[in-house]
Parts: structure tokens; sequence; C-alpha cells
């Protein structure tokens, strides 16, 4: 099922850990509405970039989340957010640093363990942006 021009529904719910666990990452109607929207914001960044995007991780059932260790309170399991790639454009870093200085509405991005995190939500993106600084990258909180 297409959400967007370039994202499918079963590519945002794929997981090898959930293959390998038999665990059911199915989502709920409310949730496929919810990867609707974070595959519109990914469709912006696509766009950006000007490369396709590697969706590492998208939504994540509350029980595929705690396999993977996953934050108590991710906005995976809500359907709101991706562990994205763009290999075509740069490292993970270079691609957070192009969203930072783009107009986008992203919610929360995040550069960890190398990929860039960012979720997309209905209401106007907070544009909250941390950059590991384990990886001489600066923290920043919230950005206007």
């Amino acid at each position: 099922m297409n959400l967007s021009e370039h994202f499918t529904l079963e590519e945002l719910v794929l997981s090898q850990t959930a293959a390998r666990e038999n665990i059911d990452n199915t989502p709920s109607a409310a949730i496929v509405e919810n990867l609707k929207v974070l595959a519109a914001g990914l469709e912006k960044v696509r766009a950006l970039v000007g490369h396709p995007i590697i969706v590492s991780s998208g939504y994540r059932c509350p029980a595929l989340n705690r396999a993977v260790r996953g934050a108590v309170n991710s906005q995976h399991m809500d359907g709101a957010a991706a562990d994205i790639l763009c290999p075509g454009f740069g490292t993970p870093l270079q691609v957070c640093r192009a969203i930072e200085a783009s107009p986008i509405l992203f919610d929360q991005m995040i550069y960890e363990y190398g990929w860039c995190h960012i979720s997309f939500s209905g209401a106007v993106g907070r544009r909250m942006l941390t950059l590991d600084p384990k990886t001489g990258a600066t923290r920043t909180g919230i950005i206007g």
C-alpha cells in the first residue's frame, strides 16, 4: 500500500527483529494515518536531498520496541518516526545538517548511532534537534 509517492506501508513497518522474534508489527488504522503524515514528511526530506531514502526503522509496535530496546516513549510506536539513511546524498550527519538548514517542519530529529532519526506529527513541527556530542557534533535544544 502506497502511503505517498515514494514510501509504502510495507517499508515503514518492515523489521528484521519482528520477523526473527515472530512479533506481529501490524499497525492499527490510527497508526496508518500517522504513517501517512510521516511519509509526507519523508517526501520533503527526499526532495531536499535529491536522492532515495532508506528507512532502517519505522513503525514499531510496543513488543517490537521493547525487543530493540527503544525508548519507552518512542515516537516509532506512534508511527510518527523513522530512522533513515541517504547514502546517495552523504553521511547521516550531513543529512541531519541539510534538514536542519531547511524550512522542513519536523517534530524531532536526532543524529544517533550512525543514522538520522526524524519524526513528524500532524501538529506544527517543534524542530527539536539533538546532534550527539560523542560524534563531534553540537547538541542543540529547540531551534526555530
